[in-house]
């Protein structure tokens, strides 16, 4: 492991509530970001954005800001996270990927997935930021094989973050908000296992009656951005787990693949 590599994070953004609440999840946030190095350009692969037959990337030099929710506190829509974009870092995902995978687009910006966890962690948002699109058209082992070719970026100082959620399933959280249902304590036993094995049949095929990651991942958004994580981990890389909680069908599980050190800082 080179001495200068960026880790690569997985972090369970949960709601939009999150980035304006004084809970633990945003607390350990606030915390990455005094203790990981400072990267001369951050890549976030987000849950809330879903194309189909290549790969978008934010271009030009001023993203938007991206509100999309409703039924949240004025505070939370008129918050912005002006981070600059980066044509650069857009042009080196091109070449890491293929123009023939790759749709620099400016119509989009950031979204909640994107700005909801990077605002706590880098709040001066005086870092250049692109965000990366789901593909939907891929499997599994696709999404984990495009973020094998992005490692390369972590030794080239890009922070690449990958911004879901292991379990997320709205419908039964409202059922369960309060409780630790077996099944998703189960489901989320067996990714953390397979994500610090680095067993990547366990994070991408499961079985047509697994009913536990049926229910968990079930629209597959939120669940696909660990895949790439999954897919930057390099030789030498450890892997480690903070803010590990569940609340119902939701949980806010996260990981940071590479100097597991960091993580003692926490605290």
């Amino acid at each position: 492991m080179t001495a200068n590599r960026l880790p690569a994070l997985f972090i369970g953004h949960g709601s939009p509530m999150t980035v304006i609440s004084d809970v633990p999840e945003r607390r350990t946030w606030q915390r990455l970001g005094q203790v990981l190095p400072r990267p001369r350009a951050i890549l976030v692969v987000s849950a809330h954005w879903e194309t189909n037959g290549k790969t978008h990337v934010t271009a030009g030099p001023a993203p938007r800001t991206i509100h999309d929710f409703r039924g949240f506190p004025p505070e939370l829509f008129a918050m912005q996270y002006p981070a600059p974009g980066s044509d650069e870092l857009v042009g080196r995902i091109v070449e890491l990927l293929g123009a023939d995978r790759v749709q620099p687009d400016d119509s989009w910006g950031f979204d909640h997935g994107a700005w909801g966890v990077m605002q706590p962690i880098f709040p001066a948002a005086d870092i250049p930021m692109v965000e990366m699109s789901l593909d939907r058209s891929l499997d599994g082992d696709a999404h984990v094989a495009l973020g094998a070719a992005l490692a390369p970026l972590r030794d080239e100082g890009v922070l690449l973050v990958g911004s879901g959620n292991v379990i997320h399933n709205l419908a039964l959280w409202r059922q369960h908000a309060g409780t630790q249902p077996d099944w998703a304590l189960q489901f989320r036993e067996r990714i953390n296992c397979a994500m610090v094995a680095g067993d990547h049949a366990a994070l991408t095929r499961f079985a047509a009656d697994d009913h536990a990651a049926g229910a968990a991942i079930n629209s597959a958004e939120h669940y696909l951005p660990l895949l790439y994580v999954r897919g930057a981990r390099l030789p030498g890389d450890g892997v480690g787990l903070f803010n590990d909680t569940l609340d119902g069908a939701l949980s806010m599980t996260s990981y940071l693949i590479g100097n597991t050190a960091l993580l003692t800082q926490l605290d």
